[in-house]
């Protein structure tokens, strides 16, 4: 069953947690990938340096301005894309990163997109991981994520993957302190 908007229309904190345990999927002309999310990030727009959002709207981060359950896929340190989730009220600028999935199916397909030479457990472990593993790049900035190929469902088990801890961010240079790291404790694929 997907997520409807009212789901990610919330507290952007609140959707960074409760997203952990349902499934991330994505239909390719291979086949279908899919895994269930172990680690996110919440970007607030106020008092959150990190947040792109947090010096204005630009053309880069546009869609983060836009309506909730809507990709919002850019390209950093000219290597690799993420892949965030918008979240809250249309014109705020708020969205939790993908940090980390556990694959479920199409593990094949995600390690012939990672390069075939990747272990199991480095194969989605980290943001740029998991867009190369699902084949998610900047076209898919603005997509509907209630729609094919790339799409959230709810996972009826979610609530028994595991405990869930806050930490710190990281892999950030400006609020980094902050609590908004949400993460299936304990999990093989978290980033490292």
């Amino acid at each position: 069953m997907q997520f409807t908007t009212d789901f990610f229309l919330r507290d952007t904190a609140e959707v960074a947690r409760e997203l952990l345990g349902h499934y991330l999927a994505r239909e390719t002309s291979e086949g279908l990938i899919k895994g269930i999310i172990v680690e996110t990030e919440a970007y607030l727009s106020s008092s959150d340096p990190a947040c792109h959002a947090s010096r204005g709207q630009t053309k880069r981060n546009a869609t983060m301005f836009g309506p909730p359950g809507k990709a919002y896929v850019y390209f950093i340190y000219g290597n690799h894309y993420c892949f965030n989730v918008v979240t809250g009220l249309e014109g705020k600028g708020e969205a939790v990163l993908l940090r980390a999935v556990q694959p479920v199916t199409g593990e094949d397909l995600m390690l012939k997109y990672r390069g075939n030479n990747c272990s199991e457990a480095n194969l989605t472990s980290g943001p740029g991981k998991l867009c190369q593993a699902f084949a998610i790049d900047k076209s898919f900035d603005g997509h509907d994520l209630g729609d094919k190929p790339l799409y959230l469902l709810e996972n009826k088990s979610a609530g028994k993957i595991g405990a869930i801890k806050a930490t710190p961010r990281i892999g950030l240079s400006v609020g980094k302190e902050k609590m908004l790291r949400y993460i299936v404790e304990g999990n093989k694929y978290l980033s490292r």
